[in-house]
């Protein structure tokens, strides 16, 4: 085989994991530092609490919440980035956990706090998921994406804090 052919049938495969999430979240675009410290601070999370991340991709935020005593738990469904992830974070141990899967059938009974990068057209349905899933007090910061019909807590910058003191939680 050409190494012409090499590289096409690699670019593909990239576009091919890189693309496919659309269908079920968000193209992966890293969290930028001052971002993941303002999502972070308005969560307001005790250690040993709980942080989701749904479209974990190359880990930093988690990182960042393991560095600050908290259970982490990323969701991502790039297998390379998952990958990434788990290289970045091994060395804090159970402390974090990197899952390859689609966030949209993971527990978040469990979740303290949630972060997203999403797009609009998936923020009703994760809104949804949360209200029947989620347990009392956990708290959504949504990166730059609303929920419709809520209004947010507090809005810092590109960060949109939602709480939901109480939820509609399935029998």
């Amino acid at each position: 085989m050409s190494l012409f052919w090499i590289i096409w049938s690699a670019a593909i495969i990239l576009i091919l994991i890189f693309g496919a999430v659309l269908l079920v979240g968000a193209p992966y675009v890293p969290t930028l530092p001052a971002q993941r410290l303002q999502a972070l601070e308005l969560l307001k999370l005790k250690p040993g609490q709980t942080l989701y991340e749904l479209g974990s991709g190359d880990g930093s935020l988690l990182k960042e919440a393991a560095a600050r005593g908290l259970k982490a738990v990323g969701y991502e469904i790039n297998p390379i980035l998952v990958v990434i992830s788990w290289i970045r974070t091994r060395r804090y141990g159970k402390s974090v956990k990197v899952r390859w899967g689609n966030f949209w059938k993971a527990d978040l009974s469990q979740a303290d706090g949630i972060f997203v990068f999403l797009l609009d057209r998936f923020m009703a349905q994760l809104d949804a998921k949360i209200q029947a899933e989620g347990k009392p007090g956990v708290k959504l910061v949504s990166h730059a994406f609303k929920i419709p019909g809520r209004k947010p807590d507090i809005k810092k910058n590109a960060m949109l804090l939602y709480s939901y003191d109480s939820v509609a939680r399935k029998p």
